[in-house]
């Protein structure tokens, strides 16, 4: 059986005195401890989201610059293209001009000479017959 006696009083004095002390010595210092870890920890916390935030705010710019440039590129390209096409026509044109120009030079310069050819075997027809003549008749004629 238990007795209650001055000793007991003695104990839960003891205890709450003990409580009190660890509250006050032990306890409380770790909760501050650990409610500035907490603090420190939200706020990096932050830092961190506001960061990530900012990483993917660069990296959305980033990533409309590159699409803008790819886009500026493929316009510059078309023009050179379109430029280049136009330059193309105007080399062919000139090519095919001067062409042209040769080809009327080599026809009039062909049809002189075969001109000059003609009015040469013109002259030389009647000799021609003459000789054909003898050879065919195997006399003079």
């Amino acid at each position: 059986m238990v007795n209650l006696d001055v000793s007991v009083f003695i104990q839960i004095v003891n205890f709450v005195f003990l409580v009190w002390a660890l509250n006050v010595v032990l306890y409380r210092p770790i909760r501050a401890i650990l409610r500035q870890r907490k603090e420190k920890l939200s706020g990096l916390e932050q830092k961190i989201q506001s960061s990530q935030a900012g990483a993917r705010e660069k990296e959305d710019a980033l990533a409309a610059g590159i699409k803008e440039a790819r886009a500026r590129g493929l316009e510059e390209k078309k023009s050179m293209l379109h430029a280049a096409g136009e330059e193309e026509k105007r080399i062919l044109a000139e090519i095919n001009a001067k062409a042209q120009a040769e080809m009327v030079a080599l026809r009039e310069k062909i049809s002189r000479d075969t001109d000059g050819v003609r009015q040469a075997l013109q002259r030389e027809l009647d000799g021609f017959a003459k000789a054909i003549g003898q050879k065919i008749l195997g006399r003079e004629v």
